[in-house]
């Protein structure tokens, strides 16, 4: 795994619903989580969450609930999911760092919403999957846990509000951070 002295750490938020998606909805992106961890010290540089309008589903009451984001929220203060993507190279040097997510969801949906979207996938190919590095690597979990799970096991608070991707990337760079600790 290669390792920058920056690692860009992202957590994505999309469109759900408490069962299938409506007639015509597909889930996307609504949410873009960032942060830049400096892979040594832990120290958190910068955060934001970027905001995406859906083009092809609504926010449903559940979204809401899970999120905090609702529809008008993103109708106001959303951009297009290129603009976002313009952001992260721009601002966050995504296609040079090295990048970690908390499981391979992000990976994957960043991949399809660039495919789906038509428009040039914005990350470097060096991705660090967190949920899969910390099962491998504390002492007594060898299996995959959530992100609120394995903050409680290193004995973290989950920071801000769960499943807000603003918040969620903080709490990943918690925990790779004291992965490469035990790991280099």
């Amino acid at each position: 795994m290669k390792i920058t002295e920056n690692i860009l750490i992202v957590d994505l938020e999309a469109t759900c619903w408490e069962n299938r998606p409506p007639r015509g909805q597909e889930s996307e992106i609504i949410e873009i989580g960032v942060c830049i961890m400096n892979a040594k010290t832990g120290k958190i540089s910068k955060n934001e969450g970027i905001l995406i309008k859906p083009q092809h589903s609504k926010v449903s009451p559940f979204c809401t609930e899970l999120t905090t984001l609702t529809q008008n929220m993103l109708d106001h203060e959303g951009i297009m999911l290129d603009d976002a993507f313009d952001i992260l190279r721009a601002e966050y040097d995504s296609e040079e760092l090295t990048w970690a997510s908390y499981g391979n969801y992000d990976l994957n949906m960043l991949q399809n919403q660039a495919r789906r979207f038509y428009t040039d996938y914005p990350m470097s190919d060096d991705h660090i999957n967190v949920k899969t590095l910390f099962g491998e690597i504390h002492p007594t979990i060898r299996k995959s846990v959530g992100m609120n799970r394995a903050l409680g096991e290193l004995g973290m608070a989950l920071e801000g509000t769960h499943h807000r991707g603003v918040d969620d990337a903080k709490n990943i760079a918690k925990i790779l951070h004291w992965c490469l600790q035990k790991s280099l």
